[in-house]
């Protein structure tokens, strides 16, 4: 509705009611993602920028509504015994009394965080399919898409806190654990497969700095591969609409990160949005530099659908193609050298492909334990280790953990 609002009335403000951009990050990025994608925006939006979220993103699509809505209608006194006179309950609740029923403590999770998020459902209305299913409706909308370098690191320290600290080490046991809870549905096998290749690069450095940069494997889950996926969605149901592809790179300010740190979950957003230029003394020239960019890109494809057409930028941005894979790399040192193709291309492909192909050892994740509940059954024990090639554990398809 308030899209169509605009798209009715941006005219009187002076604005161009065909030329409507949407743009967001995060779970923000999602949602302008899904808007894209559902019918009902259909002619209204001229072009999008998602920036760490896109519709693909596993933890964008609630798929376990019912449950939730139990715990919380619980919490708010509402009757369980039937679903209709549990929602009539709950929709003449107060709001602050809904919003303050779910509790979602951010240490001593049983799982890991992506478990415990999930936004919107399908509805049958808004989103009348899966999203993987509609792309077909933004076909005419210029798209513009891409993650921060670490934007796991924000889950990856929830999940495993060592990651921050320098006094204390991450075992391959730990690493082992965060990836059996990550694959579930893929049981051991997937287990195994994704701790394999996420650990390849341990045999020649096994330095803790080392280890503690597999953030990359919830970069991966949760951002980086849904966008790339979601680029080449748009790219294949596209005929003249254009797509482009990023990755923002730019080291996080943060006093308290590690050394070896890139660009954290939001990072972008200060810079997206001028920060180093308001309050100059707290950023360094290079900061304005990125700012500057990032602003200049930005607007011009809102503008014209193409980042480079308008105001100066900094290097020249090939659209996205299938064949190319093409993205610019945001940062500081923006060069020839900024446009790259197939980002972590083997990544990808170990995705899409043969842990993609692996058999669903469990066809709807358990949901997780809340704070007053047991952990449900099959939880996967916090001595597992990485099975070895030969173990019984690395040949018995199980479900480990949630």
């Amino acid at each position: 509705m308030a899209i169509a609002w605009v798209k009715a009335n941006i005219a009187a403000f002076g604005g161009d009611p065909d030329n409507i951009t949407i743009f967001g990050e995060s779970a923000g990025g999602a949602s302008v993602s899904l808007q894209t994608l559902s019918p009902y925006n259909k002619g209204l939006i001229r072009r999008a920028i998602s920036q760490s979220g896109v519709a693909l993103s596993p933890w964008d699509i609630q798929k376990n509504p019912l449950f939730w809505a139990k715990k919380i209608a619980e919490k708010v006194g509402c009757p369980l015994d039937y679903t209709a006179t549990m929602a009539q309950c709950v929709k003449i609740t107060d709001p602050h009394s809904l919003t303050l029923a779910y509790n979602f403590p951010l240490a001593g999770l049983a799982y890991p965080m992506v478990h415990y998020l999930g936004f919107i459902v399908v509805d049958g209305d808004f989103l009348p399919e899966d999203p993987i299913i509609l792309y077909g409706n933004a076909a005419d909308i210029d798209y513009l898409a891409g993650t921060n370098d670490m934007d796991g690191h924000l889950f990856a320290t929830v999940d495993m806190p060592a990651i921050d600290k320098s006094y204390k080490d991450i075992s391959d046991q730990d690493f082992y654990k965060l990836v059996s809870g990550m694959t579930v549905t893929k049981g051991s096998e997937g287990a195994q497969a994704t701790y394999s290749i996420y650990t390849e690069s341990w045999a020649q450095d096994s330095s803790q700095q080392n280890k503690k940069k597999t953030v990359d494997l919830e970069t991966d889950i949760l951002f980086l591969i849904p966008t790339e996926m979601a680029l080449a969605q748009h790219r294949a149901n596209s005929s003249t609409a254009k797509t482009y592809a990023y990755l923002f790179s730019h080291p996080s300010r943060m006093p308290i990160y590690p050394s070896w740190m890139g660009a954290d979950h939001a990072d972008d957003l200060q810079y997206i949005f001028g920060k180093p230029f308001a309050t100059p003394t707290g950023y360094r020239p290079q900061d304005r530099t990125v700012s500057k960019t990032l602003i200049a890109y930005w607007t011009n494809f809102a503008r014209t659908g193409d980042p480079n057409t308008g105001f100066g930028s900094a290097r020249h941005w090939e659209p996205y193609t299938l064949e190319n894979g093409s993205y610019l790399e945001i940062n500081k040192k923006m060069s020839q050298d900024s446009t790259k193709s197939h980002l972590r291309n083997s990544f990808l492909q170990f995705w899409a492909g043969p842990t993609k192909a692996l058999p669903v050892v469990l066809e709807d994740v358990p949901v997780p334990p809340t704070d007053d509940a047991e952990p449900s059954p099959g939880a996967r024990d916090d001595s597992s280790t990485p099975p070895a090639d030969d173990s019984v554990a690395a040949q018995m398809p199980m479900a480990i953990g949630f």
